[in-house]
């Protein structure tokens, strides 16, 4: 049996392996966990794509923490943020006073984290910082200051770990450049 992941038929590339992608979410938490030290966190994922990234931030982040969720929308089925956002879930929790930790998986037009940030920053939080796996700079329509990035990437459509094309591709273990005429 091989070490090497198989490439899903959706796939042109594999842009981040498994073990790249864990090590740099270990580095994350390390450097998280220093900076708040002697802090209580409230870790926000946004769903879905940022769940295993959250998953596995949070067992490398070695402060008391809480985590909660919240839902948008700025895609729809598109390859493209539309730039209209939707909260579709809400956090269950008041976060005012509280240092919060946003978790994204990707950062591409910066549009549904400005909102986010101007949203979330309304509730008076003690602290906001951003924590995001992927970021294309190059994308960014909107500005975001990004405390701690994983990876930045060029203009490709990426999916895996969390990632996805029309809710699909999510549970690839790496992440991966989407083939052209899948992408479209």
């Amino acid at each position: 049996m091989s070490d090497k992941p198989a490439l899903d038929k959706h796939i042109a590339r594999i842009l981040i392996d498994p073990e790249a992608i864990q090590k740099r979410i270990a580095e994350l938490g390390q450097q998280i966990s220093n900076d708040y030290k002697g802090e209580e966190l409230v870790v926000v994922c946004i769903l879905k794509g940022a769940f295993l990234f959250t998953s596995d931030l949070c067992r490398n982040i070695t402060l008391p923490q809480k985590l909660d969720f919240m839902a948008v929308s700025s895609y729809g089925h598109s390859t493209r943020s539309s730039g209209i956002v939707r909260i579709e879930k809400d956090l269950s929790e008041s976060i005012e006073d509280k240092h919060v930790l946003i978790v994204e998986d990707i950062i591409d037009s910066g549009l549904t984290m400005s909102y986010l940030l101007k949203i979330l920053g309304d509730r008076k939080p003690a602290s906001i910082k951003i924590c995001v796996l992927c970021n294309k700079p190059a994308n960014q329509q909107q500005f975001v200051h990004i405390d701690y990035c994983g990876f930045k990437l060029e203009d490709e459509f990426v999916v895996g770990y969390g990632l996805d094309f029309r809710g699909y591709l999510r549970n690839l273990p790496y992440i991966g450049v989407v083939k052209p005429e899948y992408a479209e």
